[in-house]
């Protein structure tokens, strides 16, 4: 049976170097990843799902309230996939690691005379991008001071003002 060959080159063995196979023909290989443009607002995964969007910080406004503590409250407004928060007050962590559900969660807060800046980093963007949430900001009686929704990338921020006389 005459079977043609499949190697049109035959093996060119040096036996005086060290290693004298070649696994791979010589070619003009690359590094990965050579050619791409990163930006540099995005972190990695951000980009998941197609949507292609930067969320950034975002600024939630500001209230007032004269009691001794507030209670600020945060779910998942839209799906529920896993968001986390990180929660901040004057530039101290109050909360490291909040899941965001569909219930709301929280934390307590006493409050300074004057400004007291309230910050909730996006830790990750779950499943489906962005971090989505509802927060809610109670006084000390239980009732509802404010409310809004945010939208943020992971590792942006929003922010909230709250001015105790």
């Amino acid at each position: 049976m005459n079977i043609p060959s499949v190697i049109k080159e035959q093996p060119k063995l040096d036996m005086t170097t060290r290693n004298p196979v070649k696994m791979l023909p010589d070619q003009e290989l690359v590094q990965a990843g050579t050619g791409l443009k990163i930006d540099p607002r995005i972190d990695p995964g951000e980009r998941l799902n197609g949507s292609g969007q930067f969320f950034p910080d975002q600024y939630l406004g500001d209230i007032k309230s004269n009691g001794k503590f507030i209670g600020i409250v945060c779910r998942d407004h839209e799906y529920v996939d896993g968001d986390r928060v990180k929660i901040y007050v004057n530039d101290m962590v109050v909360e490291p690691n909040l899941l965001l559900t569909g219930a709301f969660k929280g934390v307590n807060v006493d409050l300074q005379s004057g400004f007291n800046k309230i910050d909730f980093e996006a830790l990750n963007h779950g499943s489906s991008a962005p971090n989505t949430a509802q927060v809610d900001v109670y006084d000390e009686n239980g009732q509802l001071l404010y409310s809004n929704k945010w939208l943020l990338s992971s590792g942006s921020k929003a922010t909230l003002i709250v001015t105790k006389d």
